[in-house]
């Protein structure tokens, strides 16, 4: 249940228009249910201002599609990571409005159309890192957010990215997918006064040990306002994003 919704039932509480017994009908599930495997969570849109994402990875395709049945009834948009083409196939069969993203391995369902505020500037190094950019991107206009985006723009061709200054000014907040040595985070940061959100992706030759390179080299950067996430973590980017993106702002 979201705030608009909860609000709405007080108010006809209030006016005589639903009883007491049917609001706490209503209410019952709250603030979550137990599915055996799972305890779906329906207080995370009203604490967090989003619904609960489902990670999809060591779940059964019957599993993702019963949560999703659950958190679906809120009538909010929904986000589902990491999914394979079997957990999209069974979801699809209940759910024809599911959007499958294969790059990125990402289900949303959109409920009506969204007001997007703000303007969060999702970027990648390379062309190989756009897998964990679109999820980044699609995390962050799920949650209601303005995307804009800049990809290929790594410091093999420094030029690429100073091309383009004007989108890094006109970001609120700045999410930076890069792999191998991950260097393109610090000079976003040394150019940029919004805050950048580094994430590192796990590609490249045999020493970047999976992402630990640029993973390692984010953490050490010498330039200031760089926060970092997990190696391949494109949907922690996105929604720490769209909390700073959202922050002063009325949606």
């Amino acid at each position: 249940m979201n705030p608009e919704r909860l609000k709405q039932l007080l108010e006809d509480v209030k006016n005589g228009e639903v009883s007491i017994d049917e609001a706490v009908s209503r209410l019952k599930s709250l603030p979550y249910e137990d599915l055996g495997f799972a305890k779906v969570d329906y207080h995370r849109q009203l604490r967090r201002g989003f619904p609960e994402v489902i990670f999809c990875e060591g779940k059964t395709p019957s599993e993702v599609s019963a949560i999703i049945e659950k958190l679906q009834k809120s009538e909010n948009n929904l986000l589902a990571t990491r999914a394979s083409v079997e957990i999209y196939e069974q979801v699809k069969k209940k759910f024809p409005q599911a959007q499958w993203y294969p790059r990125s391995r990402v289900i949303v369902m959109r409920n009506g159309n969204q007001k997007r505020i703000g303007n969060i500037l999702v970027m990648s190094a390379g062309t190989s890192d756009l897998p964990v950019a679109e999820e980044a991107i699609l995390t962050a206009e799920t949650m209601g957010n303005k995307v804009t985006t800049l990809f290929d723009v790594g410091v093999a061709g420094l030029h690429r990215l100073l091309a383009n200054l004007q989108l890094l000014q006109e970001a609120k907040v700045i999410v930076v997918v890069a792999g191998m040595e991950g260097a393109l985070p610090s000079v976003v940061a040394g150019l940029a006064d919004k805050p950048v959100i580094a994430v590192p992706t796990s590609v490249g030759y045999g020493t970047s040990f999976g992402g630990i390179s640029a993973l390692l080299t984010m953490l050490n950067s010498c330039a200031a306002g760089i926060s970092v996430v997990n190696i391949d973590n494109g949907f922690g980017a996105g929604y720490v994003a769209s909390l700073i993106n959202k922050i002063g702002e009325q949606v």
